[in-house]
């Protein structure tokens, strides 16, 4: 049965799951980097960008590997898609990962302004989606068949589908550090009170991986 999950979504210890001032040079926002040490150095990341090498079959590694696996849809807000506000001036930006981008299937980008899809190699096809994050999830789930649908980010899409009670599986990586600022995951959401409840933990030498489950 098709579920809809978040995966691989890093969170600072002081709740932060993106840093402050996203740019071309910062698409995290500050240190938002710091988020993902627990990845770079797995042979899942480096296999995604062309790389060899990489820790194999370690903690790390595996909640990175399913990370991706088994998705027939992605869902991603405006910012995460890319540092462009407002109206699209043009239709040059076609995010932020080149020409294959990760996600090698239909991709549906939350936004107030509409644009015409964009093919992209790999299988990737990116939807820009106006009418709000339940009208991007019943397209999303009509594209993935009876695949998972992943709920990509950024903080505030992952907030709002939560708020909703729209995500059935919450796998968040606690990274440890501090952010200071930044885009807060949790704040004023009651997770408990929303159904959910920590069903999974591993530690790795990077990072703690909880995996929260909507009963």
């Amino acid at each position: 049965m098709s579920r809809v999950r978040v995966a691989g979504f890093g969170v600072s210890l002081d709740g932060f799951g993106a840093g402050s001032e996203q740019s071309l040079t910062d698409p995290l926002g500050k240190r938002g980097k710091d988020l993902f040490q627990w990845y770079f150095h797995t042979r899942t990341f480096c296999s995604m960008v062309g790389q060899e090498g990489g820790s194999v079959g370690d903690i790390d590694d595996v909640f990175a590997s399913r990370a991706m696996e088994n998705f027939g849809a992605f869902i991603l807000g405006r910012n995460m898609f890319g540092p462009v506000r407002g109206p699209w001036p043009d239709d040059s930006w076609k995010g932020w990962w080149g020409d294959n981008p990760p996600y090698h299937a239909p991709t549906f980008v939350l936004t107030h302004y509409e644009r015409e899809p964009i093919v992209m190699e790999g299988g990737t096809t990116f939807y820009f989606v106006t009418g709000g994050i339940e009208e991007a999830l019943d397209r999303a789930k009509k594209a993935a068949g009876t695949k998972d649908i992943k709920i990509g980010g950024g903080v505030s899409t992952v907030r709002q589908y939560l708020q909703a009670g729209l995500i059935d599986s919450l796998h968040i990586v606690s990274a440890p550090i501090l952010l200071g600022t930044g885009e807060a995951l949790f704040d004023g959401l009651d997770l408990r009170g929303l159904g959910y409840s920590v069903t999974d933990r591993k530690v790795s030498e990077y990072a703690t991986h909880l995996t929260l489950e909507r009963g």
